[in-house]
């Protein structure tokens, strides 16, 4: 594959499809177009879903970092593969039913947008697709940390 083919390849994963590049939102958009993703995943079971996030993680790292390569911008608005790992992690070990869905895409959403400690410091501190991805990969920890808990599992 040649350069200009690569940077296209890398452009439309790392935007997932041209979602981060809605003119507002991306994000979100990012987010939502994870969903097929997650069901997908689902459809493995447990443990081969657990893996498949794992492997789609640090390939989400891989493409982000070369899509700052080629951009030479970190984290960009417009790379939002890491809102579809981060829901991927939102959603693991938790049941795929409406209720659910839409309290993992709150929970995400605000802990992927607000931040809040320890979140916001690997954002600052962390750099390259690494740093892209980490912080999001954090936020769906949290939000799953608080549906296991709504689950009764802790």
């Amino acid at each position: 594959m040649d350069r200009p083919q690569l940077k296209t390849l890398v452009e439309w994963l790392a935007t997932w499809f041209g979602l981060g590049r809605m003119p507002f939102v991306p994000g979100t958009f990012g987010t939502l177009g994870a969903f097929p993703v997650v069901y997908a995943f689902a459809l493995l079971g447990p443990l081969p879903y657990m893996i498949a996030t794992i492997v789609f993680i640090v390939f989400s790292v891989l493409v982000a970092h070369i899509f700052e390569s080629f951009h030479g911008e970190h984290d960009s608005s417009c790379i939002v593969i890491d809102e579809v790992a981060g829901f991927l992690v939102t959603m693991t070990w938790v049941p795929l039913t409406p209720q659910y869905w839409i309290a993992g895409f709150l929970l995400f959403r605000i802990f992927d947008m607000l931040k809040p400690f320890p979140i916001g410091l690997l954002d600052a501190k962390v750099k390259g697709g690494l740093g892209t991805v980490i912080d999001d990969v954090a936020a769906g920890l949290v939000a799953n940390v608080i549906l296991q808990f709504w689950l009764g599992r802790f």
